[in-house]
């Protein structure tokens, strides 16, 4: 009787071995392509900030659908307001979120790492890098580029940014006393947290979502 239950019991601890593995390795390929495709965004990506938003949409929301585009306009929200580099922050929020801590870590060296290879190298072998003709007409037209997906960023959001009619109103107000009145960044998004909580708390969106649910 002894050996029999020895031998029933040695198929079930060589499963739980087999579904440990097979967790770990799991675990191991998720923090393995949160490091690469964050890689790829760094090393395709430039001007930073909201020029990453097209190719963070597509290689996020879209392609993988790790997350939404509303809450990847969160995390953005969330980037600006905080202190450090907005791409790095969305890197460390969206790895947390699928991997926790070492997934937040690798995310986050995977967006870093390409910039620092190509900075290394420039610094190593090219001196003076600023003054080469070539280089000038190269960043004049990543300028170009730049610009274009901003403006593709921006006109793809408007609608989740300017949501409601308040929300709207803010926006206008934020650009008016950033473009014309060159108020501090800083304020503009102190202030904007700060309404943004008043709306929240006093319930004067919920008119337009029950509206909208209707």
């Amino acid at each position: 009787m002894k050996d029999t239950r020895g031998n029933e019991g040695a198929p079930q601890s060589q499963g739980g071995a087999y579904g440990d593995r097979k967790s770990s390795k799991n675990k191991l390929s998720v923090l393995l392509e949160l490091f690469l495709v964050f890689f790829k965004i760094g090393a395709v990506t430039f001007g930073g900030g909201l020029a990453m938003l097209p190719i963070l949409e597509q290689e996020l929301a879209e392609k993988r659908g790790w997350v939404t585009k509303e809450r990847l306009l969160d995390y953005f929200a969330i980037g600006q307001s905080t202190p450090g580099i907005i791409a790095v922050n969305v890197a460390t929020f969206l790895g947390n979120t699928r991997a926790g801590f070492l997934g937040s870590l690798l995310a986050t060296l995977g967006v870093i790492t390409p910039s620092l290879i190509i900075i290394t190298v420039i610094a190593l072998f090219l001196s003076g890098f600023d003054d080469i003709a070539w280089v000038k007409k190269a960043l004049a037209g990543i300028n170009i580029g730049v610009a274009a997906l901003l403006f593709k960023a921006v006109w793809k959001f408007r609608k989740n940014v300017t949501a409601s009619v308040l929300a709207a109103i803010l926006f206008v107000l934020s650009f008016v006393a950033v473009a014309f009145f060159h108020v501090s960044t800083i304020i503009v998004v102190a202030v904007s947290i700060v309404c943004g909580l008043i709306l929240h708390f006093t319930g004067l969106k919920k008119p337009e979502s029950e509206g909208g649910e209707k």
